[in-house]
């Protein structure tokens, strides 16, 4: 059997990289747990928030160990946390020694996200498809599908350069109202509010409030909390984009009301 210290390091690891990729507090903090069953460590605690995690096991013995653990809010990647949830699985089972569990994770480590390409038209597709959803025509939606587009482009660049999420989605949501508001000065008998509206779907942050919210009912109020005040700070960056291009497109055109 594997030292505290090595079984302690894999499930703190892999609470780490599900809670980095987007996985819930209580899924995070139930994995830790039966991972350090499974390599039987008897006598542990397991705290973990949104953004950390605390774990000590066997204080009362020699081979004592204690890990904290900062992990900032990130993107959600699905697939990592599929792959993690199979590999807890297996640990629990018995049919994993740590060597092989710690090949396993540094696999789901380097699961890839999405090609570039393939991200940007998925992100085009989606935004036309809101846009015609909140009530857009045919027009607003090709119009959304090319600022949906331009959207993913803008974010790809701007996580290539390690730009903060407050000002990813400043850009991002001023960038599609600038364009749906060009694609109106153009003289296009487009909806420029349904663009907008269906464009900035992709920066919304439905996940951060609903896992708030079931934060919540949980009793985990301090991580409910970090991940309400995370959501409507990027609310808050969102209408701050759409706000200052369309202060700016009546200043520039005279008072116009749109």
């Amino acid at each position: 059997m594997p030292t505290t210290k090595e079984a302690l390091s894999l499930a703190v690891e892999t609470g780490d990289l599900l809670l980095r990729n987007g996985a819930e507090v209580y899924r995070v903090e139930d994995t830790v747990m039966h991972i350090l069953d499974a390599y039987q460590v008897e006598n542990y605690d397991v705290y973990v928030l949104s953004n950390g995690i605390f774990a000590s096991a066997n204080e009362d013995r020699d081979d004592a160990c204690s890990m904290v653990r900062h992990v900032p809010l990130g993107t959600t990647h699905l697939g990592r946390i599929a792959a993690l949830n199979q590999l807890s699985r297996e640990i629990c089972a018995g049919d994993l020694p740590i060597s092989e569990a710690w090949e396993r994770l540094e696999a789901c480590r380097s699961l890839p996200y999405g090609k570039n390409r393939v991200n940007v038209l998925f992100c085009g597709i989606g935004c036309s498809c809101f846009a015609y959803l909140f009530g857009g025509g045919a027009l607003d939606a090709a119009v959304a599908f090319l600022t949906g587009m331009a959207l993913q482009w803008l974010l790809i660049r701007q996580r290539r350069r390690k730009s903060s999420k407050f000002l990813k989605n400043i850009l991002g949501s001023a960038l599609v109202t600038l364009l749906a508001l060009l694609a109106l000065s153009a003289g296009l008998p487009v909806h420029y509010d349904k663009i907008i509206i269906g464009s900035i779907m992709p920066l919304v942050p439905g996940m951060a409030f609903t896992t708030s919210i079931r934060d919540f009912f949980n009793g985990d109020y301090l991580s409910g909390a970090i991940h309400m005040i995370d959501a409507v700070l990027t609310a808050f960056c969102i209408a701050v984009g759409v706000d200052t291009v369309i202060t700016l497109y009546r200043f520039l055109m005279g008072g116009v009301l749109l």
